[in-house]
């Protein structure tokens, strides 16, 4: 692997930046160099959020170009696709928890929110692959709605594009969620990784 470029997209709220940060210090553990960097829109819960990692030997900064984007992790559809529309290559893959939770400019009337299917269809024609899943019924199944980040997390891992073993990506998990909770995040990251692996596996968007 010479590079890799991944995005988290979500809103306030979600876990974007955590997930960011455990997948940045599972790759250092994996003894692999890393470069990220966060974004933030309105600093209040329900304000964007991203976060970017890049994985890579020959990196020149943290932040990844235009197009450039190899996969996306969207907690939330819509600005997954706010995201991708700017970062994705044509080659990359989209991974989509299902279920909105309406930002900011949506809930006040400055913007319409699209349907489910108008974002897919629109990342299919930025992007190759695009797999939308409820994402939040599988964090509530694990225990807790707060882990869908961690479910995001198994769905990555299941697409064997990330070159971190799923031990490192568990045993990072486990440091980096509060105490207490690592035994439902634990599960929240083998929902994800089922679920995503076999709507992957299937070949169905």
């Amino acid at each position: 692997m010479e590079e890799l470029n991944l995005i988290v997209a979500g809103v306030g709220g979600q876990g974007s930046i955590l997930l960011t940060h455990i997948i940045g210090n599972a790759a250092i553990a994996q003894g692999l160099r890393v470069r990220a960097a966060e974004t933030y829109g309105a600093a209040m819960r329900g304000g964007s959020v991203h976060g970017q990692i890049r994985i890579g030997e020959s990196l020149t900064g943290p932040l990844i170009p235009e197009d450039k984007a190899d996969i996306l992790l969207a907690l939330e559809p819509l600005e997954g696709l706010r995201v991708g529309v700017r970062y994705l290559s044509p080659s990359a893959m989209a991974l989509l928890n299902s279920r909105p939770l309406k930002p900011v400019d949506v809930n006040v009337g400055r913007a319409r929110y699209p349907s489910l299917e108008e974002i897919t269809e629109s990342l299919k024609r930025i992007c190759r692959d695009v797999y939308a899943l409820d994402a939040t019924k599988l964090a509530e199944e694990a225990g807790n709605v707060r882990t869908l980040n961690i479910v995001m997390l198994g769905g990555l891992a299941s697409t064997g594009k990330l070159p971190i073993t799923d031990d490192i990506l568990r045993e990072t998990v486990a440091e980096h969620v509060p105490k207490g909770t690592e035994e439902v995040n634990l599960r929240a990251f083998e929902l994800g990784k089922k679920a995503f692996g076999e709507l992957i596996k299937s070949g169905m968007p």
